[in-house]
């Protein structure tokens, strides 16, 4: 088997974002270039990626000593500065950086970033933000994987109504238009459960659909035991 190269990658901007991101990246196997214009979070994670270096981005000679490196990607992770983000952003396209990630506060920041050439827009406090309002919403779900910020994968608890009936019988697509992932039972995980067999009580049933169904089927089951 081929080895997979070693990817470089520059990561700017240390915040909380940054950090995770730079760490994460050197503990995967790539190497890392860390910049930021805050001497003591340079300091703080030296000992976790290849390099890191002081640098204000906003100092055009600054970053140009950065410049000639082909790295395989660049995260641009500064915090509410547009102007900094701009210009990390124009130097990593200059450099011909193959894949540019820019963190956006707002959608105009982002459609900014997009328009001078970012790659992808990340919103970590707006993704965050949907993370915690779904945990809210679906405070009586065991587990919720979001898939956006409409769809997610739920474990809802077998409702009395479904005891003893099997898929065909429940027929959850059309009633509800969420699709059956596989059924918990016990310590056994049945992916693809079989359409006749009948449903247990205590089952726990991975669907697959919009938040708003799930948390009403979820709501369903909490308003049976009240």
């Amino acid at each position: 088997m081929k080895k997979q190269a070693q990817k470089d990658y520059i990561v700017i901007g240390l915040g909380r974002f940054g950090t995770s991101i730079a760490k994460q990246l050197e503990a995967n196997g790539c190497k890392v270039l860390a910049i930021d214009n805050n001497e003591q979070k340079i300091r703080q994670i030296a000992e976790y990626v290849t390099l890191a270096m002081c640098v204000d981005v906003t100092n055009e000679e600054a970053l140009e000593e950065l410049g000639g490196r082909n790295f395989d990607g660049a995260i641009i992770s500064i915090g509410h500065s547009l102007n900094a983000s701009v210009l990390a952003t124009i130097w990593a396209k200059e450099q011909g950086i193959g894949q540019i990630i820019a963190k956006a506060y707002d959608d105009t920041q982002g459609k900014i970033l997009t328009k001078i050439g970012a790659d992808k827009i990340v919103h970590p406090e707006k993704e965050t933000g949907i993370h915690l309002a779904n945990d809210l919403a679906f405070n009586n779900l065991f587990d919720t994987i979001e898939l956006s910020s409409e769809y997610s994968i739920a474990e809802i608890v077998t409702l009395t109504e479904w005891i003893g009936k099997n898929l065909i019988e429940l027929n959850l697509r059309q009633k509800y238009g969420v699709n059956v992932i596989a059924i918990k039972r016990g310590g056994s995980l049945i992916i693809n459960p079989p359409a006749s067999e009948p449903t247990k009580k205590g089952d726990l049933f991975m669907l697959l659909g919009l938040n708003s169904t799930l948390k009403k089927i979820a709501s369903m089951n909490v308003s049976r035991k009240n």
